[in-house]
């Protein structure tokens, strides 16, 4: 066994638990997963991002995490100034899963922030080009939005 390739997750389905997720991702919904402490949730998100073929960004939440941990934030520097995404915007960017493990331990102020994010990306709100605009996850998932101007730049 070659221990330098990935290997899937390991995952035990108990129901139609993986049918659900993937209609979830066609339909562009976001999914709670709810459990005690060691049940398989993260193994679970791990299982099906490797079954989806999509980048998986974990985010332990804490106390501590703000709104700008998640989304991004403005970094200045030598060469100037510029845009550093968070794990949400890479998600977005990418066509990749966000998954907010122990979210309930996030300040409220920062999970608030997580509320438009569903509505925005799956209809590709952001002043997307025509083409763009309505269109539901995967086509519009994939849309590279640029947080500067906040445009689709697809054409």
């Amino acid at each position: 066994m070659d221990l330098g390739t990935a290997c899937e997750p390991f995952y035990q389905p108990l129901n139609n638990e993986q049918a659900l997720f993937e209609q979830a991702w066609r339909h562009g919904m976001p999914v709670l997963i709810k459990g005690p402490t060691g049940c398989g949730k993260t193994r679970f998100v791990q299982h099906m991002a490797n079954r989806l073929d999509l980048p998986l960004h974990t985010v332990a939440c804490h106390d501590d995490l703000s709104a700008a941990d998640l989304i991004g934030r403005h970094l200045i520097g030598a060469q100037g100034t510029w845009w550093q995404d968070g794990p949400l915007t890479r998600a977005v960017r990418e066509g990749g899963i966000c998954y907010l493990d122990e979210v309930v331990e996030a300040r409220q102020d920062t999970v608030v922030v997580l509320h438009p994010w569903p509505t925005a990306v799956a209809s590709c709100s952001w002043n997307a080009p025509a083409k763009c605009r309505g269109r539901r996850r995967p086509s519009c998932w994939w849309c590279p939005i640029t947080p500067a101007t906040r445009t689709c730049s697809r054409a």
